[in-house]
């Protein structure tokens, strides 16, 4: 079992939530939460000419903004960075890198029928000292457990990530070099990590 650390209580999202329009509500959905947006962000939203490529972000007050996803997901972004309620735009980017090459990976391994029982990615940067303070290097680690994993299966799922399908990286390449490598920790059924 994981556990999960450093995650913000759900009332630090909500009352952000709730900041973007007085109309803002929760719809309970089993027991997880469910937001519903005024209907003039739905509005917007339908109203976009390209609703796959624009992203809309409102200022919620006290340094939070709340960012819409193309597909209509709400994120919390935080600006105040000794606050730390929420994530920054610069640690969103590491996630959208870490998860855009994850998803290729995994998909791969599993069309290579590698025995993968769990998979995390590790994601750091460097940055430049001065203004603007984009990241210079960007390191992915690729930790796979699983029974017989080769590494000739995880290389190559990795590489074609890197050089034909992960299209935070290709964005990111003209501007940050990006270091990969990789971990594979061999389990038996019974025992698990040998």
């Amino acid at each position: 079992m994981v556990k999960l650390s450093g995650l913000r209580p759900l009332a630090d999202t909500m009352s952000a939530l709730q900041r973007v329009s007085t109309n803002s509500r929760v719809i309970p959905f089993g027991k997880r939460p469910c937001y519903a947006f005024p209907v003039s962000v739905e509005l917007a939203l339908s109203q976009m000419p390209n609703k796959d490529t624009k992203a809309t972000i409102h200022f919620a007050g006290n340094d939070f903004f709340i960012g819409i996803s193309p597909s209509g997901h709400a994120q919390t972004i935080e600006t105040d960075s000794v606050r730390s309620a929420a994530a920054t735009p610069m640690e969103l980017l590491l996630i959208a890198l870490g998860s855009c090459t994850g998803v290729d990976v995994i998909s791969i391994l599993k069309k290579k029928r590698q025995q993968v029982t769990d998979y995390r990615i590790e994601v750091s940067g460097e940055r430049r000292a001065e203004f603007p303070k984009s990241y210079t290097r960007l390191y992915i680690k690729h930790i796979v457990h699983g029974r017989g994993v080769t590494e000739q299966a995880l290389a190559s799922a990795i590489e074609l990530s890197e050089t034909k399908y992960c299209s935070v990286a290709a964005t990111l390449r003209g501007s940050a070099e990006i270091v990969t490598s990789y971990e594979i920790v061999e389990e038996d059924e019974v025992n698990g990590p040998v």
